[in-house]
């Protein structure tokens, strides 16, 4: 799998309350471009829409710590799903045969790597930002 270089920096903090005001504000930046559920659109998708809130939903049931550990990438994953057109690792699980995980392999400006997880359900085709992690 190919890596990404992103122009930007993980999101500088040390807690969750520091990342996540920066985080959101990026966010609601995005959010408040549209009347309905926020997206970016994905050059590797032809410009396809990836809807955000499903990861939002997902971060809440983790730790604090690892809260922290994902949002500092959250810019950089951004980032990488407008930009990036090199091929994803795709998965298709046998305990969901109706939808599909992208893989998407991110490296920041000063060199940390990470990996975005899209969801994509095979009968509607819509896409979904459900997952954004260090690789270690």
């Amino acid at each position: 799998m190919k890596v990404f270089k992103t122009k930007s920096v993980a999101l500088a903090g040390t807690n969750y309350k520091e990342i996540s005001k920066k985080a959101f504000a990026l966010y609601n930046g995005i959010r408040r471009k549209t009347k309905r559920r926020p997206y970016v659109r994905s050059a590797y998708f032809k410009k396809d829409k990836i809807f955000l809130p499903l990861f939002w939903n997902h971060l809440r049931e983790k730790s604090f710590r690892d809260r922290t550990r994902r949002l500092k990438f959250f810019h950089c994953a951004i980032e990488l799903i407008e930009y990036s057109r090199h091929a994803p690792e795709t998965i298709q699980t046998i305990e969901r045969p109706f939808e599909l995980l992208h893989r998407f392999a991110g490296e920041t400006k000063e060199g940390k790597l990470f990996l975005v997880q899209i969801k994509q359900e095979k009968s509607t085709g819509e896409k979904w930002l459900t997952s954004v992690f260090p690789e270690n």
